[in-house]
């Protein structure tokens, strides 16, 4: 699909940036969005892992809950512990439906006054028409389209931060902060979809250019696209929404049963409970998700069926690629629950061929967050 052809599709704040970058742009979940760079894939994939890589994710939707009891109400509508989580604190959890199927996963975070939350850019008009429809008329939400959102990853992302925002770098995993960047007003929160360390900032649209140059200008950091943010996740072990979870897979079958804390396990309370927390205490799901290692090089792509010994259809691959820092290809995905256990054989239904692969633990590349000393 040609870039030209593409007038419907939105544009970011950091559009013409992207351009002066000579990066590729390609159709992303509605807008225009940078794939990669002069660097290449490998390149971008390898210089984050290293040293640090901003990445513009303005696709993402930002909102905010304002009122009495907002976090109450969001228990309504997550398996996530939000009512216990700590003012400027950040909470992975998802949207679940009356199946227990996954809407989308997000970022909650308990502010002073209010909740600041961060959707996927592809689900974000159903999520916000899906928290309107049961807004309690006591609560206000709003949309922040005034914003743009930049991650800065890799083992130096905080250090460079902490220059433009002091005391960034003793910030803890999953905490966030208000800060100001070049005058503009910024919020920043310790976390990425990496697996390294590093701040997600949302900066006011009309300031966004201005900040990322800055942080470009630094010499630790390089402009990374999509490919590579895609090849980072999946060494990290993340899932994509839309590929690796759906409303096809329960919390539970997606491996994500740790986001579900002790006090929503015993109360339940959100939509689906009843068949999440049937899964969780009685390891009743009927798949998992997984990680795969093919044997050879050749890489398993989504869609790759997974077969077992005899030939029988038992899964299919979710993600995959080759992994550069992990050196081989990799992939996660769903097989029958009685498949899961690490190191069991597994067949890759690749280009007409049967190739031999074995589940896997995840990350397959060690995660890096940062967490406070005790």
């Amino acid at each position: 699909m040609s870039v030209e052809n593409n007038s419907s599709l939105l544009k970011t704040p950091l559009y013409s940036l992207h351009e002066d970058l000579g990066g590729k742009m390609v159709p992303f979940a509605g807008y225009l969005m940078p794939v990669q760079y002069p660097l290449g894939v490998m390149g971008e994939h390898n210089h984050t892992r290293e040293k640090a890589g901003l990445f513009d994710v303005s696709h993402m939707g930002q909102v905010v809950i304002k009122g009495d009891g907002a976090d109450k109400w969001l228990e309504t509508l997550v398996p996530g512990n939000i009512i216990d989580l700590k003012t400027n604190r950040i909470r992975y959890t998802m949207f679940t439906d009356e199946n227990g199927g996954i809407l989308d996963d997000l970022m909650i975070t308990k502010r002073e006054n209010d909740i600041f939350m961060v959707v996927n850019a592809a689900c974000k008009e159903q999520d916000i028409a899906h928290m309107r429809a049961n807004l309690p008329a006591h609560l206000e939400l709003i949309e922040l389209n005034d914003r743009a959102l930049v991650a800065l990853q890799g083992p130096m992302a905080a250090a460079v931060m902490s220059r433009f925002a002091a005391g960034a770098d003793q910030m803890d995993f999953m905490s966030y902060a208000e800060v100001s960047i070049c005058g503009a007003d910024c919020f920043i929160s310790r976390c990425g979809y990496t697996g390294e360390d590093g701040h997600e900032i949302s900066i006011p649209a009309d300031k966004a250019i201005e900040v990322c140059k800055t942080l470009l200008a630094e010499p630790e950091v390089e402009a990374i696209g999509l490919g590579a943010r895609d090849s980072l996740r999946l060494e990290a072990g993340l899932c994509l929404y839309g590929h690796d979870i759906t409303t096809d897979t329960t919390p539970i079958e997606g491996s994500l049963d740790w986001s579900i804390g002790p006090r929503r396990r015993a109360e339940g309370g959100f939509p689906g409970a009843e068949r999440i927390l049937s899964q969780l205490n009685n390891g009743d799901a009927s798949k998992l998700r997984v990680g795969i290692l093919p044997s050879g090089r050749a890489p398993a792509r989504e869609g790759t069926e997974i077969l077992d010994t005899h030939d029988n259809v038992i899964g299919i691959v979710t993600s995959g690629g080759f992994g550069p820092t992990f050196g081989g290809p990799i992939a996660m995905g769903y097989v029958k629950a009685e498949y899961a256990k690490t190191g069991t054989d597994i067949f890759l239904a690749v280009r007409k061929k049967k190739l031999e692969a074995k589940v896997a633990d995840m990350p397959f590349v060690p995660q890096r967050y940062y967490r406070k000393p005790k």
